[in-house]
């Protein structure tokens, strides 16, 4: 049931952030003056409408984004091409041309997005994923200032059994023999159960709040954690309070291999004790939060331009069974079905703020890819509209400048070619992303 409630809260959630995206194009449309004929959420068939003044309001099948449809997004023809031969591209655009002009009623004037000033078409097409930002940015004050976030502290939460490398095998635990990489075995010299944890050994316990290290105060964790990872065979000096007492404890950090880059194919070696600090949940300063939004915003940029590469290893994934990079890209399917896996934990592994703090998460990340994307330069994304209308402003003042006539308004009419160039990319990533994660999927445990 909880996990049923997981998906269905993300399909609720992609929904809205869609209306929400879509009602920032239709706000300022409509303050503008322009006539707008449909407000859709969803491609395909509709599966319900309702006219609500001039325009009709609805839900289509598939939820794969959404649009409004304005009068005259297209100008008219800047030559007459009655009884010219002309090839099969060009006859295409000027159907599409004609299908947007016939939504132009005699009555509309100034009404027709085409006719209002650039800085107006700049404004309503930006407006979209504006909504967006402003939406993740709520979104992550909910969770930075009300819920918090996880902050690691100098009281060990947990002590590590053994000792297990970076690359060991997902099936390796401390009760089975593993060669010097951590891969599974049966019988060889180099094939043991794996060592005790430092940390075991010298007697550290749940609970122990580190005050030193060899003498030094232990201002945090990430203080405590730099020493001990710069420390491989080195004997090293902690004092815990441990029941209200002061003890302390002398351990040697063993070198282990973990790895150092997202991909997960460079190792290094650092020194390793075996504890976990306990991460209470600490409320984040207002003031923070932009600075933590930027930062997400830029993490966000570099994964959304690392997309092409990744390709080729989504497409083995699918089709080769090659095993899934989880840095990879994850589409609805999967993130809705590790939103159902994270809900569908039991209490005592995530409680249910743990879940809320999850799904927001979710909620905020997919609203910060939709604004990157859409303000990606390229026809008929909302950010190519943008820089139409950008460009139809530059050629205006460079004719002004050079006492030549205005050029009028840019013809959009002619990206048609990219439109289709860029809609076929996007279908076609959106299938392959669709068969990754039906076959191929990307878990929670993975994550983790």
């Amino acid at each position: 049931m909880m996990t049923a409630i997981g998906v269905l809260l993300f399909v609720v959630g992609l929904a809205f952030s869609i209306w929400f995206h879509e009602l920032g194009h239709f706000f300022w449309a409509r303050r503008f003056g322009m006539r707008v004929t449909q407000f859709m959420v969803g491609f395909g068939p509709t599966l319900w409408s309702k006219r609500i003044g001039e325009t009709e309001h609805g839900v289509k099948a598939i939820p794969l984004g959404g649009y409004i449809r304005i009068v005259g997004m297209m100008p008219p023809g800047e030559e007459d091409l009655a009884g010219r031969k002309v090839g099969r591209m060009r006859k295409l655009v000027e159907e599409v041309r004609g299908a947007s002009l016939l939504d132009i009623r005699p009555g509309d004037g100034d009404r027709v997005f085409y006719r209002k000033p650039w800085w107006q078409r700049v404004i309503v097409m930006s407006a979209g994923p504006a909504h967006n930002l402003v939406l993740a940015f709520v979104l992550f004050t909910i969770i930075l200032v009300g819920f918090g976030i996880p902050t690691p502290t100098t009281t060990v939460r947990a002590v590590s059994d053994c000792v297990l490398p970076a690359t060991a095998s997902i099936e390796a635990t401390c009760s089975t023999p593993v060669d010097d990489t951590g891969a599974l075995c049966e019988a060889g010299p180099d094939c043991a159960l794996p060592i005790a944890s430092p940390a075991k050994q010298a007697d550290f316990r749940n609970g122990d709040e580190i005050l030193t290290v060899d003498g030094r105060p232990a201002a945090d964790w990430e203080a405590v954690r730099a020493v001990i990872r710069g420390s491989p065979n080195e004997e090293l000096s902690l004092t815990v309070l441990r029941d209200g007492r002061e003890e302390t404890l002398t351990v040697t950090p063993l070198p282990n291999q973990v790895y150092v880059d997202e991909d997960r194919e460079q190792v290094e070696t650092v020194g390793f004790l075996g504890l976990s600090p306990t991460t209470p949940n600490v409320s984040q300063p207002l003031t923070s939060v932009p600075g933590q939004v930027g930062g997400f915003i830029v993490t966000a940029g570099e994964k959304l331009i690392g997309i092409p590469e990744r390709i080729p290893q989504l497409f083995r994934a699918a089709f080769l069974g090659e095993e899934r990079d989880i840095n990879g890209p994850i589409g609805i399917v999967g993130v809705g079905r590790i939103s159902g896996e994270a809900f569908g934990l039991p209490p005592e592994r995530a409680p249910l703020q743990e879940k809320i703090v999850f799904f927001l998460s979710v909620l905020a990340s997919l609203n910060m890819v939709l604004f990157l994307f859409n303000l990606v330069p390229l026809y008929p994304l909302d950010g190519g509209h943008v820089a139409g209308a950008l460009w139809e402003k530059a050629r205006s003042v460079v004719a002004r400048l050079r006492h030549k006539p205005d050029p009028g308004p840019f013809d959009t009419a002619r990206l048609m070619p990219v439109a289709y160039v860029v809609a076929s990319v996007f279908i076609v990533l959106s299938g392959l992303l669709l068969v990754a994660d039906i076959v191929n999927p990307i878990t929670l445990e993975q994550l983790q």
